[in-house]
């Protein structure tokens, strides 16, 4: 076996059971990893110099195929149920031998990083890949050791992702040939049946989301964070379509990072040293930021190019609309280093309201935040997705709940207490319907929401007055700044008060049956920030 790279002094790939692998290259750069790529024949050069490939069969992450190992750690501890699926841990030992066996004989990428931009919180992380790119994801979105660092690196955990390794789920314990399980007596993450690179990423937050709040106080936390000239940070918090990315990306604030962070008594930190951003109809003029970023050391994945050219067609999704761009958080102008900043000012929850009920913006009680942090709400409109013809409820607890080892009662307690510490202000953000519900009304103009934001983080919402919305009981100010006062208050933008009334009764109705899952373990005080539906409009 012979090994290329920076290694740590007394690692070798024996370690992990590896020993008969023909070529372990260790710790390659992004440009080594792109011409092995290229190479081996996985992947092609568009013309900004990005790296494209196809992951396969599965170009999104496969959740039911995400497994928890059962053991004496897990057993008490893990939110089981629809999100958390139990492994043998018997299962697991059969699995692991039978890929390192699959991988006998085949070249590996090993890559040492990190997760945590806190280093009271690293997490060192050895990541085993057999493909080259799926290498570079990892070089991309988790943080990158010095070569002083990988000379006397110690990992913690470690991932081994073979995409080629169909399980037998009669042998392996899987549901079908791909999976992703997570040990965390053994701190081994397995991947395989799946090219899909965001399954790395996400199995090291689905541990840090057990192992942060579980072991240390921390709160993980699904949300983009950014911070102002004075050192003000501000989180972000939102489901797919609700304008996370977007109302995050601020020219005039430093981005710490836009998916994955936690919150300690010190400050809010980035999990990550890179982004992994969706392309779908990705343009210039929408997403600057992101569109220059696809140059060389990034990855694509799944996406078209125009005919007979090496440009890509990022309005082409005839492979997925899961189209995917990854790399290092330093391709972004405004990104910060490290990835820190201070206990947060301002929280914000986005949602896109198809109903058009809730307000464009109010300010959140304690209670109120743990509740609709616990909901996740937002809503799907037609066109979004196949099938979907009319508004479509979604509710994800966190706002990830699919990434939630932990009960979210758990995570809401924790939020509970950070905000009255620390006296945060939450705030909920429509940036969906007003005026009616989708087909009706209008959708929140951009220019209004991202008013609203500025003045709530210059603190020019803290001396104006509000009133308080019966049903969701949501404080509302009466004027914001560059803002018409009239779509404040989300009532009289109807012209048929009656159908708000019932319209809001009915989204309210689905809160509450909604969060009948988490009742029993909520709290008084998160279960009295719950909607009273059928109250009287004055």
């Amino acid at each position: 076996m012979n090994e290329f790279g920076i290694k740590a002094k007394d690692a070798t790939i024996a370690d992990l059971g590896l020993e008969n692998v023909s070529v372990a290259y260790w710790n390659l750069n992004g440009a080594e990893l792109v011409e092995e790529t290229l190479i081996r024949g996985e992947g092609v050069l568009t013309d900004t110099g990005a790296l494209a490939v196809d992951t396969g069969e599965f170009t999104g992450r496969s959740p039911k195929d995400k497994f928890v190992v059962l053991d004496e750690k897990t057993k008490e501890t893990i939110w089981w149920g629809d999100v958390n699926f139990k492994f043998d841990a018997g299962k697991f030992d059969v699995l692991y031998n039978r890929i390192c066996a699959y991988l006998a004989g085949k070249e590996v990428y090993v890559r040492d990083s990190y997760a945590c931009a806190d280093p009271a919180y690293r997490l060192n992380i050895r990541v085993v890949t057999e493909y080259p790119w799926s290498n570079l994801f990892a070089n991309n979105l988790f943080l990158r050791p010095t070569q002083e660092e990988i000379m006397n690196f110690s990992p913690e955990w470690t991932i081994i992702c073979a995409p080629g390794f169909r399980a037998t789920p009669e042998i392996d314990g899987t549901r079908q040939h791909n999976f992703t399980v997570l040990n965390m007596t053994k701190k081994v993450i397995l991947i395989g049946g799946s090219g899909y690179t965001g399954e790395i990423k996400k199995g090291i937050f689905s541990l840090l989301n057990y192992i942060l709040p579980h072991e240390k106080g921390v709160l993980s936390m699904h949300c983009s964070a950014n911070i102002g000239k004075d050192g003000d940070t501000a989180i972000f918090f939102g489901l797919s379509g609700t304008g996370k990315t977007t109302l995050s990306a601020d020219p005039n604030r430093g981005l710490i990072g836009d998916d994955e962070h936690g919150w300690s008594n010190n400050g809010v930190f980035n999990f990550e040293g890179g982004c992994y951003a969706k392309c779908v109809d990705l343009t210039k003029e929408k997403e600057p930021e992101i569109f220059g970023a696809v140059k060389f050391g990034s990855l694509l994945e799944n996406i078209n190019f125009y005919e007979n050219t090496s440009k890509v067609d990022f309005s082409n999704i005839s492979k997925t609309e899961n189209t995917r761009v990854s790399y290092p958080i330093h391709y972004i102008d405004n990104a910060i280093d490290p990835s820190m900043g201070n206990i947060p000012k301002n929280i914000f929850f986005l949602t896109c309201d198809a109903y058009g009920v809730l307000p464009p913006i109010s300010k959140l009680t304690t209670g109120q935040a743990m509740y609709h942090f616990i909901s996740g709400y937002t809503a799907k409109v037609a066109g979004t997705e196949m099938g979907i013809t009319e508004p479509t409820l979604t509710f994800s607890a966190c706002f990830g709940k699919v990434f939630l080892p932990l009960h979210p009662t758990k995570y809401a307690e924790l939020l509970g207490k950070k905000l009255k510490e620390n006296k945060v202000n939450v705030w909920l953000i429509n940036t969906g319907w007003s005026g009616g519900a989708y087909g009706v009304g209008s959708r929140m103009k951009l220019s209004y929401t991202r008013s609203m934001i500025t003045a709530a983080l210059t603190g020019k919402l803290d001396s104006v007055k509000y009133e308080i919305l019966p049903i969701f009981g949501l404080q509302t100010p009466i004027e914001c700044a560059d803002v018409p006062s009239d779509i404040l208050n989300p009532r009289n933008t109807w012209r048929d008060r009656d159908a708000y009334d019932a319209t809001a009764n009915k989204l309210a109705a689905s809160f509450v049956k909604n969060f009948e899952q988490y009742a029993n373990a909520a709290n008084d005080e998160i279960m009295a920030a719950a909607p009273k539906t059928d109250a009287v409009n004055a």
